[in-house]
């Protein structure tokens, strides 16, 4: 991306469905020195089945029971997205987004010409969306939170196919198709060139004991690509410690008032504490070793955010897997029979089941029970 740090200013769902206060968020990205504002798009209906529970921390909000009522609260319009990314064209600051659907997918970068794509922690297994991501040719930028090294590198290894495989359609390719394409030289230039990891704690807030930000370098070494770190700490210092380990990225979430009503809020910095943070950040990059390693030292808790550099599931985030991440669902109702297609086969957030990395080895098999829309394969 560049040499200095590259800072991304979450405003993810804390507009609270308020397309007024999106825009406010653009202003405090900006003020704050931030270089880009990302937000996610997504149709709570093809995210989420009707079973989906919500995490602990989502639970805070209580004008919601499921994780569809509360996601579908926070539902922005797709003129509301062309008119963000307009605006920050004109407050100049890269507007960027997260899209959970192939569809939302296309109108980020057919409508809206999204050049970096950032993929989310809980997609991390979900191959059909990782591909459909790779085969857009765009930069991508993967967090890697909730996983360990092997999850990350079938994650690239979907990556790696894809991108190799722009203009080929794709039917049943095999987990072998993709180790291939990852251990091939062209596959991994073109990750080295495309593809840029976060680590990160999936818990809001991360507990300063589970941050283990050695995973950075461990990262680093062990797939030779640029390592950044998506901040779910409290405060500003997780962060300044991880581009002092190197972080070529860092992405921290930001909110307008931390007592607002939404899920991610309290997690999130308030407009005085983003600006701190970034103006902290570019001081660093600017000292001597000798002046980064005494600014370091002052972080009373630096020693325990390092953690053993293990790339692991961590403790906090255990009870957010199944919620965050995916499982294969029945797209609409299947029965006894049929064949699994793209038509009636998906990938949602429920209970948990097969993971989407499988989804090609159902296409074509026939369903040995009947289903309803969102159920479980089993």
């Amino acid at each position: 991306m560049r040499d200095k740090t590259f800072i991304i200013a979450e405003a993810g769902v804390n507009h609270n469905g308020e397309s007024s206060l999106a825009f406010k968020l653009v202003d405090i990205a900006k003020e704050s020195g931030a270089d880009a504002v990302k937000f996610q798009l997504f149709c709570s209906e093809n995210l989420v089945t009707k079973y989906a529970v919500k995490a602990d921390y989502q639970l805070k909000d209580k004008e919601s029971n499921t994780q569809l009522e509360m996601l579908k609260k926070l539902e922005l319009s797709k003129k509301n997205y062309q008119d963000l990314k307009n605006y920050c064209k004109k407050k100049k600051i890269e507007f960027m987004c997260t899209a959970f659907d192939k569809v939302n997918l296309n109108f980020l970068v057919d409508k809206l010409n999204v050049k970096t794509l950032k993929i989310g922690s809980g997609e991390i297994t979900n191959g059909p969306l990782l591909m459909a991501h790779a085969k857009k040719n765009q930069d991508l930028i993967l967090s890697t939170g909730m996983s360990n090294l092997t999850e990350v590198k079938e994650a690239l290894s979907v990556i790696a196919y894809g991108y190799l495989n722009l203009n080929i359609k794709i039917n049943n390719p095999t987990l072998e198709n993709f180790k291939n394409a990852y251990v091939s030289s062209l596959g991994q230039n073109i990750l080295k060139k495309k593809v840029t990891l976060l680590h990160c704690t999936t818990e809001y807030p991360a507990p300063t004991c589970d941050l283990n930000l050695k995973a950075i370098s461990t990262m680093r070494d062990y797939f030779g690509l640029k390592v950044g770190y998506s901040d779910h700490s409290k405060g500003v210092h997780a962060s300044i410690a991880a581009v002092y380990l190197g972080a070529k990225v860092i992405e921290k979430h930001f909110t307008l008032d931390k007592t607002l009503n939404g899920p991610d809020h309290k997690a999130s910095l308030e407009p005085n504490e983003l600006k701190d943070l970034i103006a902290k950040i570019r001081t660093l990059e600017k000292m001597n070793n000798n002046e980064k390693l005494k600014f370091i030292n002052s972080i009373n808790d630096f020693d325990q955010m390092l953690g053993n550099g293990i790339k692991k599931l961590m403790n906090s985030e255990t009870k957010n897997i199944e919620i965050a991440r995916r499982y294969l669902v029945a797209k609409n109702d299947i029965f006894i029979g049929e064949k699994f297609t793209g038509k009636n086969l998906t990938c949602k957030r429920s209970k948990q089941g097969f993971s989407p990395m499988l989804y090609w080895n159902f296409l074509g098999k026939l369903a040995k029970k009947n289903y309803l829309k969102d159920d479980i394969i089993q």
